[in-house]
């Protein structure tokens, strides 16, 4: 599938993206992120691997498009999970046992 990454062409295929990415282990996925095979990647990640350009020269969007289309799986930036309020057993406890009492 022909995109354009960067202003550059690239001709990408979905089983050579996968080959690019064998081997490479996943940094921590701190934006947007794809899963390749059994990992999860972050975009920027796979797209300096794949283009061969450095990660400042290009988008999240632009490669999270393309991967897209070529069928991988992505998502987007994950929202933090708000932190559940304690019960008010787990308050006493916490009070009790000296631990100081998370909010």
């Amino acid at each position: 599938m022909r995109c354009v990454i960067a202003r550059f062409p690239f001709e990408l295929v979905k089983s050579e993206v996968q080959q690019a990415m064998k081997g490479i282990k996943p940094e921590p996925v701190t934006g947007e992120s794809v899963v390749i095979g059994r990992r999860v990647y972050p975009v920027k990640q796979v797209g300096e691997v794949i283009t061969r350009q450095d990660r400042r020269d290009f988008t999240a969007g632009e490669v999270t498009r393309a991967l897209t289309r070529l069928g991988f799986t992505c998502r987007a930036t994950a929202e933090p999970e708000p932190a559940t309020p304690l019960s008010p057993l787990e308050t006493a406890s916490a009070l009790l046992s000296g631990a100081p009492a998370r909010d």
